[in-house]
C-alpha cells in the first residue's frame, strides 16, 4: 500500500459535518485569479487566454467523474479565458498503463497544464517526472499523485473515514460496542484509501466489533460485492450489524449481496460520493448515508489553479491553496481542501438539492415517488 499523505501543520481542519452551499463557495473563490494577478504584479504572464489544460481522470465506475468533473472543469476553463481555453479530456478506466500511455500522450501534444487523477499514485510519478522535464505543470486532482506535481486539490480525505465511521457509530446508538461490523475500504493504489480507513479506524476502534476488513482492487463493485459474500459466509447474516463502505459504487454492490443473501432488513451502510443511485437508496432506506464532497467546487478550484499557474500567476496564496500536504516523495505541496457533508434522508433537499447537484425530479423517479414523499422531497 501506498504511503498516506499527510496534513502538514498549516493545514485547514473543517468541522465532521459541514452544511455548506456550493454555489455560495464558488462566488467565494471566483475572481481569485484576478485578484492574486492584480497582487502580485512582478509576475508576467507566461500565456494568455488561448491554452490547453490537460484533464486526466481514472475511471468510470465512479460515476461523478463523466457527469460533473470534467463538464465542470471544461466550462470553468473557458469562463476564465473568454472561451479561448479548451480542455483536452481522457478517461483510463480504471487502468494504470493506459493512464500512463494517457500522460504521455499529453506531454507530446504540449497542453500546458495537466490535471491528474492518478489511477496508481506511485506508478504515476514517472510520468508527472516527464512533465516537468518538459516544462509543463501538474495538478494533482481528488487523489494526490507522487512525483513533483505543483499543486493538490481534494477533500480532507480523513475527514471522509471520521464522517463515515461517525455515522455507523451514531446509527448503532447504545449497541455499538457489541456490534459486529464488516470493513469494505477503497483502493490500495489510491493514496486517499489509507486517508478514509484511518479516518474511519479513529471513530470505529473501541466502539464497534470490526470483524472483516477487505481493500478493493481498482474500487470495483464487483469484487466488494464478492467480499461481501465471503462475510456473510464467514459470520452469518445476522451477525453483521452495519458495513463500512467506502464508497457509493461499493455500497451498492454491498446491499445487492445483502439482499441476495436473504437480507429481511438491510444493516446501516455507508457510502461516498453521492451518486444519484446512491440518494435514491437513502431516500428508500436501504443505503444509511452517504458523504457529499462538493465537487462543483473542487472541479472550479482546479481549473482556477490550472488557469493561473499557466497565465504566470502564483499559486501559493490563501485564496486557493490555504493548506499545505506531504506525499511521500514531496513535502509541503500546496494544496486546496474542500470541505465534506454527511448526507442521509434528512438532508438531502440541504445539501445536493440546494448545490444544484440533482432536482428533486431526478432523484424522486415514479419507483421512488412514495419514498421520497415520506420524507418530504417531492
Amino acid at each position: 500500500m501506498n504511503a498516506a499523505p499527510t496534513l502538514h501543520s498549516t493545514a485547514r481542519r473543517f468541522p465532521l459535518v459541514v452544511a455548506v452551499s456550493t454555489s455560495t463557495l464558488l462566488l467565494t473563490s471566483c475572481g481569485a485569479i484576478e485578484g492574486i494577478a492584480g497582487s502580485d504584479s512582478s509576475v508576467s504572464p507566461s500565456k494568455g487566454d488561448d491554452i490547453t489544460v490537460g484533464l486526466l481522470l481514472p475511471d468510470k465506475e465512479t460515476r461523478r467523474f463523466e457527469k460533473f468533473d470534467y463538464p465542470i472543469i471544461k466550462e470553468r476553463v473557458a469562463s476564465l479565458t473568454k472561451k479561448k481555453g479548451t480542455v483536452r479530456y481522457a478517461n483510463a478506466g480504471a487502468s494504470a498503463a493506459k493512464q500512463s500511455r494517457q500522460f504521455g500522450e499529453m506531454i507530446d501534444a504540449e497542453v500546458d497544464v495537466i490535471l491528474v487523477d492518478a489511477v496508481d499514485a506511485k506508478a504515476i510519478a514517472p510520468d508527472v517526472q516527464k512533465a516537468k522535464d518538459a516544462d509543463i505543470p501538474v495538478i494533482a486532482y481528488d487523489r494526490l499523485a507522487e512525483g513533483p506535481i505543483d499543486a493538490y486539490v481534494s477533500h480532507d480525505n480523513e475527514l471522509v473515514g471520521q464522517v463515515q465511521g461517525r455515522a455507523i457509530v451514531g446509527a448503532l446508538g447504545d449497541e455499538s460496542k457489541t456490534s459486529k461490523i464488516v470493513m469494505m475500504n477503497g483502493s490500495p493504489a489510491d493514496p486517499n484509501t489509507a486517508l478514509f480507513k484511518a479516518g474511519a479506524h479513529s471513530e470505529l476502534d473501541g466502539n464497534v466489533i470490526i470483524t472483516k476488513e477487505y481493500d478493493t482492487k481498482e474500487w470495483l463493485p464487483s469484487v466488494a460485492k464478492t467480499n461481501m459474500e465471503k462475510a456473510i459466509q464467514a459470520l452469518g447474516l445476522d451477525n453483521i450489524a452495519a458495513v463500512y463502505s467506502a464508497n457509493d459504487g461499493m455500497a451498492g454492490a454491498v446491499i445487492d449481496a445483502l439482499k441476495e443473501a436473504g437480507a429481511s432488513r438491510i444493516p446501516p451502510v455507508t457510502g461516498q460520493d453521492a451518486d444519484l443511485a446512491a440518494l435514491q437508496r437513502i431516500v428508500s432506506g436501504e443505503q444509511y448515508m452517504t458523504v457529499y464532497k462538493p465537487f462543483l467546487q473542487e472541479a472550479g478550484n482546479a481549473a482556477e489553479l490550472a488557469v493561473a499557474k499557466v497565465q504566470g500567476h502564483a499559486i501559493e496564496f490563501d485564496a486557493l491553496t490555504p493548506a499545505s500536504v506531504n506525499s511521500p516523495t514531496d513535502k509541503g505541496i500546496r494544496s486546496n481542501l474542500v470541505p465534506v457533508v454527511a448526507v442521509t434522508k434528512d438532508n438531502i433537499e440541504e445539501t445536493v438539492i440546494q448545490d444544484g447537484v440533482y432536482t428533486v425530479k431526478d432523484i424522486c423517479t415514479p419507483q421512488y415517488a412514495a419514498d421520497c414523499a415520506e420524507v418530504g422531497l417531492g
